[in-house]
């Protein structure tokens, strides 16, 4: 049987619940032991696929199709392991499902309550990956912050698990916050203490206290958490401000997490952990060679968890090409023909990034029209690359009407459009097309020399797909599709054949980037970039020489 570690949070959030949770899995798993995480998240939302960004950050779509939070996707690239539908749970889909089961009569005439019926169903969850047999490990991370309302049945869940399985079945790790006081010059350890109280006066008492600080925790001061909070000193943590996510594992080591949890567990039979491959991976991201510039162009700027992903996906191509990789943001709403150059002239690539809606979308086909025009490398994801569709409709065919029917329902010249199975679609909540699907790429393109194979398989979240009837009028012109679904022939990738990389992809190849399995298309980006940045500076060199002869 697996045993189980639950994840919770205190004082504040955003401390860091989800990289911790990634970090002790890390461990566990670089000691031999087979692990897995989920995340139990209280708002009410089925799933994060009908929220905005601006609200939760990225929506994380998984091989199965599922619409998660993106706290999943640190999980994936830290374990370099694929989650499901089953690794994200949410208060909504624990009420519909208990609810659904009540109109069937399931609950065979007695009255529906939050207990037991509602904690009956979390703790089904909690405990239904760990019964499969494939794990050792099952992490749970519960959202939100001890003593929120909606985070009470959770919480109750896990009291009652640690009542009902053995002991050494099951550990509590609380993540707090330390903070430091300027005008008094010390850190202050109250708030931890109140929420300890508070979590404990919920029936769940933590075996380890993970402490998040600015400030070093002095010997005196984890002695003082340790004993008004009623743990041993060894297991009061220091989780200090890291300067990348992934430094965070290591200073975990240092700190025996796994090792206090190993015990915890009564799991004896684990080797000594192995991260070579981690370490090296942190070596290049440290200390790069070069440096490159790119342009990240989007609407959701002012939250940089709505392209998570993406971000990440460069740290790990940036490790890879032994490259710095400096990403500019640029507000893709305040683009204008007049002022492209300005804002894109100092980048050595452009990345049109995913979105929805109509706001934005000219500022984006102005930036492809930049990037197009001067050789400047070029990445399109998703609705990028059906922006890069559109801008080369308008100025290379000469269809100056050519728009998607998502931002113009009546154009006349719909180069990307609805896709048939969608048209009678009107529930909004996980009906696009996500997940995995196949692509046959085709050899001799751009996209073959990266993937250096014939078939490929990607991630999907989209409705909208460029229109085959305009196929023969793009390759005739340059413009080809190196890249389509076998079954369906939904076209998956553009490339121009006359720039040194401009390429577009309908999926969202940042979804299985990795630390030790970069996305592909990232890390040829980065070396055109690269390209790109030598040949500027090359240029500049010989005419600084030209003018001082």
């Amino acid at each position: 049987m697996a045993k189980y570690i639950f994840v919770t949070g205190g004082v504040t959030s955003s401390l860091g619940k989800g990289i911790i949770a990634a970090s002790l899995a890390k461990l566990l798993q670089s000691r031999g032991l087979r692990v897995t995480i989920q995340k139990f998240d209280p708002y009410i939302n089925v799933d994060p696929g009908t929220l905005n960004p601006y609200e939760h950050g990225e929506c994380y779509v998984t091989e199965d199709g599922a619409e998660t939070d993106l706290d999943l996707g640190h999980y994936e690239r830290f374990l370099n392991i694929y989650t499901s539908q089953a690794n994200n749970v949410t208060t909504g889909r624990i009420y519909q499902t208990v609810i659904n089961k009540e109109r069937e009569g399931a609950y065979l005439g007695k009255t529906v309550q939050v207990v037991p019926h509602i904690t009956d169903e979390i703790k089904r969850r909690m405990l239904e990956l760990g019964k499969t047999g494939q794990y050792d490990v099952v992490l749970t991370e519960i959202g939100g912050t001890v003593g929120d309302i909606e985070s009470l049945p959770f919480v109750e869940a896990v009291r009652q698990l640690q009542w009902e399985l053995p002991e050494e079945d099951t550990a509590v790790v609380h993540l707090t916050l330390i903070p430091y006081l300027k005008a008094a010059k010390e850190l202050k350890t109250k708030p931890t203490q109140h929420s300890v109280k508070m979590l404990s006066q919920e029936g769940v008492h933590p075996d380890v206290i993970v402490c998040r600080t600015e400030r070093p925790l002095t010997p005196d001061l984890r002695r003082k958490i340790g004993l008004f909070c009623n743990v041993k000193q060894e297991a009061v943590i220091e989780a200090a401000d890291a300067p990348t996510i992934y430094e965070v594992p290591l200073a975990m080591m240092r700190e025996k997490l796994d090792l206090i949890c190993l015990k915890k567990l009564n799991i004896t039979d684990y080797k000594e952990p192995e991260l070579t491959k981690w370490k090296e991976f942190l070596d290049k991201l440290n200390y790069p060679k070069s440096k490159v510039t790119i342009g990240l162009i989007g609407k959701y700027l002012e939250l940089q968890d709505a392209y998570k992903s993406i971000l990440e996906a460069f740290i790990h191509a940036g490790a890879v090409n032994e490259c710095q990789v400096h990403v500019v943001n640029v507000h893709s709403e305040f683009i204008t023909d007049d002022n492209v150059a300005e804002k894109l002239s100092g980048l050595d690539g452009l990345l049109v990034a995913p979105g929805f809606g109509h706001r934005g979308v000219e500022g984006k086909i102005t930036a492809v029209k930049y990037a197009r025009e001067n050789g400047l490398p070029f990445f399109g994801i998703c609705l990028g690359m059906q922006m890069a569709v559109i801008e080369f409709a308008r100025n290379v065919l000469g269809l100056k009407d050519a728009h998607s029917t998502e931002m113009n329902p009546d154009t006349s010249e719909p180069v990307i459009d609805l896709m048939d199975e969608q048209k009678n679609i009107t529930a909004k909540g996980g009906t696009m097309r996500l997940g995995a699907y196949p692509c046959d790429i085709k050899p001799g393109t751009l996209a073959y020399g990266i993937y250096e194979k014939e078939t490929v398989s990607e991630r999907h979240r989209h409705r909208w797909e460029f229109n085959n009837k305009y196929l023969g009028q793009f390759e005739r012109s340059g413009m080809v599709a190196s890249g389509k679904n076998p079954g369906s022939n939904l076209v998956e990738i553009m490339e121009l054949t006359n720039h040194p990389f401009f390429i577009g992809v309908q999926y969202h190849p940042e979804l299985k980037s990795t630390v030790e399995s970069p996305a592909p298309l990232f890390v040829h980006f980065i070396a055109a970039a690269k390209k790109f940045d030598e040949k500027k500076n090359e240029a500049k060199s010989a005419l600084s020489d030209a003018l001082a002869h």
